[in-house]
C-alpha cells in the first residue's frame, strides 16, 4: 500500500533572473527548495527582506515558473496562475466603484460550479465570515484598510481555492490592527479548514500564526530550518498565546535565526 501524495509539494525548485545577454550573469534568487505541505496546514515563510521568500511564493501560485524544479498541487503540475490558488497582496487590492458585498461577490465570477443565487449566497457568507456583515453597501473607500484586507481575503475565499497564498498581506496596518486580523485569520482558516501559505519578515506574527515555519537565507533562498511550532504552542492560539513562556522561548529562537540571515545582508 502506497502513501497518498502530499497536498503541495515543492520538489527542488529553484529561480534565476537576468542572464538573457551574454554579458550578464544570472541572479539566483531562490535555490533548490523542496517542502511538502498538508491540507489544512498553515505554513509561514520567513526570512530577511529580498531573500525570495515572495518569489517563492509566486512559484507556487504560478505567476512565476521556476528555472528549475516542480511544483504539484493535490498530484498536479502547477503551470500557471488559477482560481485553485487564491492570492492575497499587501496592497489592499478592491473595486473602489463596487459596493463591499459586490467586491467579495467579485470572487465568484468565474466559478462555473455555482449558479447566481448560491454566489449570491456564498458572498453573504464571507461577508459575516469576515466580520464586515453591517458593511456590504459601503463603498470600499468609505473603510479602513484593515477591512479592505478582509475583503480582499472574503473576495478570495469566495472563489474556492484549494490554497490561500497571502503575501505580507498585514503588513502596512498599525499594531493594533494587525493582532486583531491574525486572530481572525486563526478563526477563518479553522472554520476554513484550508491549506496557507503566509510570507511575512515579523517574527512574532509567524511563531502566532504558523503550523509550521521555514526560515529562508539571505538571497538566494534556501531552507535553514524547519520549525514545527504547532507542536510547542498547540493548534489553538489566541492573544494570550503571546503572553506564555513556549511563545517567548520560540519567538526568540527564531528571531536569532532572523538575526544570522539579516547579517549576512550587510
Amino acid at each position: 500500500m502506497t502513501n497518498a501524495s502530499p497536498f503541495l509539494s515543492v520538489r527542488k525548485v529553484s529561480k534565476e533572473f537576468g542572464g538573457e545577454n551574454r554579458a550578464d550573469s544570472p541572479i539566483k534568487v531562490v535555490d533548490n527548495v523542496s517542502m511538502d505541505i498538508d491540507e489544512g496546514e498553515f505554513v509561514v515563510y520567513l526570512g530577511p527582506s529580498g531573500c525570495g521568500k515572495t518569489t517563492l511564493l509566486r512559484i507556487v501560485s504560478g505567476l512565476e515558473s521556476a528555472s528549475a524544479g516542480d511544483i504539484l498541487l493535490s498530484g498536479n503540475a502547477v503551470t500557471g496562475p488559477d482560481r485553485k490558488k487564491g492570492m492575497v497582496f499587501q496592497a489592499y487590492a478592491s473595486f473602489p466603484w463596487l459596493s463591499v458585498l459586490d467586491n467579495i461577490k467579485f470572487g465568484t465570477r468565474y466559478r462555473t460550479d455555482i449558479g447566481d443565487k448560491e454566489k449570491a449566497e456564498i458572498s453573504k457568507y464571507y461577508l459575516h465570515l469576515v466580520g464586515l456583515g453591517d458593511y456590504a453597501d459601503f463603498f470600499v473607500n468609505r473603510i479602513s484598510g484593515g477591512m479592505r484586507q478582509r475583503v480582499a481575503i472574503a473576495r478570495t475565499l469566495a472563489a474556492a481555492p484549494d490554497i490561500l497564498l497571502m503575501d505580507e498581506p498585514f503588513g502596512a496596518l498599525d499594531a493594533q490592527t494587525r493582532e486583531f486580523l491574525q486572530e481572525q485569520l486563526l478563526e477563518i482558516c479553522r472554520v476554513e479548514k484550508k491549506a496557507v501559505i503566509f510570507v511575512t519578515h515579523d517574527v512574532e506574527e509567524a511563531v502566532f500564526l504558523a503550523d509550521r515555519a521555514f526560515m529562508f537565507s539571505a538571497r538566494p533562498a534556501r531552507i535553514v530550518e524547519e520549525i514545527d511550532i504547532a507542536s510547542v504552542l498547540g493548534a489553538e492560539r489566541d492573544s494570550r498565546t503571546k503572553e506564555s513562556e513556549a511563545f517567548f522561548n520560540l519567538r526568540n529562537h527564531v528571531r536569532e535565526l532572523m538575526r544570522k540571515q539579516a547579517q549576512q545582508n550587510i
